[in-house]
């Protein structure tokens, strides 16, 4: 028998979800579920925009700072946990409430995995990146260490294959051909969602303000004090827009007025692939966002809605 649903809050990275959501556990009496595949990371704090160490006071946050950068997970593993914590946090009367942006995380989370999770636009791009500048070589040589039984089940070889692979390696921490032989389990609880729609140059003039607080906040400190604590920039946990950018800085292959144009630009181009993502599940409910909205106002929106559902 399935619980009852959980509150799922989601949307474009700087489209307010801390703030909302901190506002619904209040009036919900809940606790947040992150669902940000970079803020579980302990020590990323400025350029994932993790919440502070007041809010998380403020309420009970679940899978934010708990792995070490050199930590692999990946959204199977993150599926496979969730479901334990939703439950705990049932069990002592609360209501999870399930807050990010990384969809793939979403989706492992209210619907599960099935046969290899689905696209994960940001590793793809990186992968068709590794493609067109290092060629197909290079990819088959880890694709050989990674999963050499898939290699060797395809018909033909070809790049999309290759790249196809390569991604559910990544995001899932397991190699393809494990999931020919199994099944997705379906979660034991349902969600109702709600997505912070904004206009994109709304959206986008966020994106460009946040990016300059990250900045003035310390962001090129904090990737100094990861590269000092011997956290090199490959690692997957670094291999993110705000800290690859501040890398190139470091390492004068970009000027400071470059990386930050280029954090802005890289971050623009995320949110647009996560605005694609959250438009093509039609359950999400679109909360229109602007600069002049009352926060509590659309809490209380949401929370009617959310109300609503659970009685029917």
């Amino acid at each position: 028998m399935k619980t009852r649903p959980i509150l799922a809050i989601v949307g474009p990275t700087a489209s307010g979800k801390t703030p909302l959501s901190l506002l619904l556990a209040e009036i919900l009496n809940g606790e947040i579920v992150s669902a940000d595949s970079r803020q579980i990371f302990k020590y990323l704090d400025i350029g994932t925009a993790k919440p502070t160490r007041a809010e998380r006071k403020r309420v009970p946050h679940h899978f934010v700072d708990f792995l070490d950068p050199k930590d692999k997970y990946s959204a199977g593993l993150y599926g496979d946990d969730v479901k334990k914590v939703v439950k705990d946090v049932f069990d002592r009367g609360k209501v999870p409430i399930l807050v990010g942006g990384s969809g793939l995380y979403i989706k492992a989370a209210i619907d599960g995995l099935f046969g290899g999770p689905g696209r994960d636009p940001e590793i793809r791009a990186r992968l068709e990146d590794q493609l067109r500048t290092g060629g197909i070589e290079p990819m088959l040589d880890t694709l050989r260490k990674v999963d050499p039984v898939v290699l060797q089940t395809m018909k033909e070889i070809t790049p999309r294959r290759i790249i196809r692979a390569l991604e559910v390696f990544f995001i899932a921490g397991k190699p393809l051909s494990e999931y020919h032989s199994e099944q997705g389990q379906i979660p034991d609880f349902q969600a109702i969602q709600f997505g912070l729609e904004w206009e994109r140059k709304e959206l986008y003039s966020r994106i460009n303000q946040r990016v300059d607080r990250m900045i003035s906040d310390g962001l090129m400190d904090e990737v100094q004090k990861l590269a000092g604590m011997g956290f090199d920039r490959q690692l997957n946990a670094l291999n993110t827009v705000g800290y690859k950018e501040v890398f190139d800085y470091l390492e004068g292959t970009v000027n400071r007025e470059t990386m930050i144009d280029l954090i802005k630009r890289n971050t623009r181009r995320f949110a647009k692939r996560q605005i694609t993502w959250f438009k093509a599940d039609k359950r999400i409910r679109q909360i229109p966002m602007t600069e002049n909205l009352d926060l509590v106002a659309a809490a209380r929106k949401i929370v009617d809605g959310y109300r609503k559902e659970m009685a029917r």
